[in-house]
């Protein structure tokens, strides 16, 4: 038993200290030459005595690279913790390497895979000073949202002789999250805080009326009715004063996100459920700045993440938690069971946005008929993206019976859209049909206008 632990021990020491060894880039030149050198000796003697001399210093310099390291032990990597990626936008990876040793070490990271991230530069290369630290950064493009670890990260270390390189692996366990691209509503929010913003009652209008909140107190005047007297301020003034409220202006916002078969699609680079979630998020950061409460339905076939109504605050950060890592799934939606859960939960008139798509007739019927319901009681917006490929079917001249059949399909497919589009505003529905890349935006001027005429 104690000899095993002796031995156990000794491995871990020599993990420590010994490192894998390759031939590096630079011995394969060197061995290149030399074999080019005694290859020649057969038509001129000289240059074989050369080779066999180079021979010799390649060795002599090969084992001087092997016994002067560095030492596993000498060289300290860590990835630091990332902070969260949005989606297409670059971003990097940092690392602190630390070189204990009395050389200089050339340095190379390879990172594991990850489905959510394209990394941009397949190694990371750098000369890190003898005895010092330096930070390293690897540029990266995250392509999916969700969550993920990065797991282990591979080194190749060289010294300054270059004709070996020595090979380890780091394992270190780094959670990342990749959440949607929030950039469009940065943009917006330099192009309208001064104006549009404000019009539209992100702030809460100051007007006199029936309300909860106090405004402001006025002296009592006959036909002032008796609940409204501010007793405090009277006391305090020594004549009846009486408060004035402001209306309340925070709203309930219900965002339902169809997972289903017809998000799954891709509109360019993106799935189209990709860009709804990117839009509601967008929306959800205005709202909060309205005080309005956010309450989120993502379903399939089942329900995959619902909370009601609640006040803003954090509300914004909390939607982002719960639906950053959702995936459309390539199954039927239950629209009834989504739209019951708003039904249930949005008890007061509220803005109701729908993400889905219209192109399924089947799914249209089922549709249509809950949004039919659902407009007698809340205001209902319905968030489509036209698809670029029924457009550019259409631009075309058919030159063959394929692309006339295509033409076909396409216009068959628009009619769908606007036949549907058109029930829906008959029902009492607003629908936006942009372009995926416009929907963002498009849902955010909808929604400052629908503040801006209190059409809640």
């Amino acid at each position: 038993m104690r000899s095993c632990i002796r031995f156990a021990y000794r491995v871990k020491i020599l993990k420590n200290i010994v490192v894998p060894v390759w031939l590096a880039p630079r011995a394969y030149w060197c061995i290149a030459g030399i074999v080019l050198l005694c290859g020649s000796g057969a038509v001129a003697a000289p240059l074989w005595w050369t080779g066999i001399t180079a021979a010799v210093f390649f060795i002599i310099a090969a084992i001087a690279d092997a016994l002067t390291g560095p030492l596993a032990r000498e060289v300290r990597l860590t990835r630091l913790t990332p902070e969260p990626f949005a989606l297409r936008r670059p971003a990097t990876i940092a690392y602190s390497v630390e070189n204990a040793s009395r050389r200089f070490v050339r340095i190379g990271l390879i990172e594991a895979p990850s489905p959510l991230l394209r990394y941009d530069v397949d190694e990371v290369r750098a000369l890190i000073a003898p005895q010092s630290r330096a930070a390293l950064q690897r540029p990266v493009t995250p392509v999916a949202r969700g969550s993920d670890t990065l797991g282990e990260i591979f080194v190749s270390m060289e010294n300054p002789i270059g004709l070996l390189r020595r090979r380890m692996r780091i394992p270190q366990a780094t959670d990342i999250r990749v959440y949607p691209d929030l950039s469009a509503v940065e943009r917006y929010g330099k192009l309208h805080a001064r104006n549009r913003l404000l019009e539209a009652g992100l702030r809460r209008m100051r007007l006199r009326g029936a309300g909860t909140e106090a405004e402001s107190v006025r002296e009592w005047t006959p036909g002032d009715p008796f609940r409204s007297v501010n007793w405090k301020a009277t006391a305090r003034r020594g004549k009846m004063m009486v408060a004035q409220y402001e209306v309340e202006r925070s709203q309930n916002v219900m965002i339902v996100l169809d997972a289903g078969r017809l998000m799954m699609p891709r509109a360019g680079e993106q799935r189209k459920f990709d860009y709804a979630v990117t839009a509601a998020l967008s929306v959800a950061s205005i709202a909060s700045l309205a005080n309005d409460k956010v309450g989120v339905v993502a379903f399939a076939a089942e329900i995959l993440r619902a909370f009601a109504p609640r006040p803003s605050g954090r509300s914004a950060a909390r939607i982002a938690q719960e639906i950053h890592d959702i995936t459309p799934r390539f199954e039927e939606s239950d629209y009834d069971r989504a739209f019951a859960y708003v039904r249930t939960h949005a008890h007061k008139r509220s803005l109701v946005i729908f993400f889905t798509d219209m192109v399924d007739p089947v799914a249209q019927s089922s549709i249509l008929a809950q949004i039919g319901t659902l407009t007698r009681r809340h205001l209902v917006v319905c968030a489509f993206m036209n698809d670029a490929a029924i457009d550019t079917a259409l631009s075309i001249d058919p030159a063959s019976v394929s692309e006339a059949f295509a033409a076909g399909v396409a216009l068959e497919l628009r009619e769908e859209r606007r036949v549907a589009a058109a029930t829906l505003a008959r029902l009492g529905a607003r629908v936006i049909d942009v372009p995926a890349h416009e929907l963002t935006t498009a849902l955010i001027d909808q929604y400052l206008q629908i503040k801006q005429r209190g059409l809640l």
